[in-house]
């Protein structure tokens, strides 16, 4: 249930699997070039399965959609509408979902945070909603998204040293 909702919840505020996805197929395709944006769908869909992912969404979307409404006590209201720099709540929230996948996904956050690509820019130029947790929350999601792919690129160099000795 709480994956439909989080979905609903996404779609409700203008985001689809597949925006995220878009951003998570532009991230990996450079680092392998064999990728299908069908991975990508999958893996965004892999980290929306996670309960402790849900329940960052619930509680950041929650908290955009009260500064919308403007039923948040001052001054956390009057932060939320000028979506102050200094904030940085909404980061670190977002970084939550960003370390499911290891420093890989913090890396993506990062570089996400700052590029502002596909629906995350458009979140975060809208200005009849609120989308304080919600622009960090899409880049939390996509860069975890992509820290999965990159955990499992076939490439990737095994240390089967580390594993040869405990039968692991």
């Amino acid at each position: 249930m709480s994956y439909d909702a989080a979905i609903d919840l996404l779609n409700s505020r203008g985001v689809t699997v597949e925006d995220i996805a878009d951003i998570v197929y532009q991230l990996q395709l450079v680092y392998h070039p064999l990728l299908k944006w069908d991975e990508c769908i999958e893996s965004v869909k892999a980290v929306l399965s996670k309960r402790e992912v849900q329940y960052t969404l619930f509680t950041g979307i929650a908290l955009d959609e009260l500064a919308e409404r403007k039923m948040l006590p001052q001054p956390l209201q009057a932060i939320m509408e000028a979506d102050e720099p200094l904030y940085g709540v909404d980061e670190t929230l977002a970084l939550g979902i960003t370390s499911v996948y290891g420093m890989i996904g913090l890396t993506s956050f990062g570089f996400l945070d700052k590029e502002k690509t596909g629906i995350i820019h458009e979140l975060n130029n809208k200005k009849n909603q609120v989308h304080v947790f919600m622009d960090d929350l899409v880049a939390g999601l996509a860069a975890a998204a992509s820290a999965r792919i990159a955990h499992r690129f076939k490439g990737a160099k095994k240390y089967t040293h580390l594993t040869e000795n405990n039968g692991s």
